[in-house]
């Protein structure tokens, strides 16, 4: 039982957050005192094995012109649901951040 928990506390501890910046317009990632014009969770299945999702972001922005950076993001909360569903359930962030 011991070797158990040790490795469930293991896998809890090595595992960490994740963020993707992807630089449209903007020369520098979004800090955190900036406001995104949109947020979303996106939900995967099975840890997103052959899934996409999309965003449009020239929508959310009124244009592509207006765009400024787009962040996906996997935090604690996301990583211990996928730990708990033992990778069924793995949801992620998105941010949209405009001009």
């Amino acid at each position: 039982m011991k070797k158990i928990v040790a490795v469930a506390l293991l896998a809890v501890l090595t595992s960490g957050c994740a963020t993707q910046n992807y630089l449209v317009s903007s020369s520098e990632a979004p800090s955190a005192s900036v406001k995104p014009s949109a947020e979303k969770m996106q939900t995967f299945f099975v840890s997103g094995l052959g899934q996409e999702k999309e965003i449009d972001a020239a929508q959310v922005c009124q244009g592509q012109q207006n765009v400024a950076s787009i962040q996906t993001q996997s935090n604690f909360i996301n990583v211990v649901l996928g730990f708990v569903s033992n990778g069924i359930y793995t949801p992620r962030q998105v941010r949209v951040y405009c001009k």
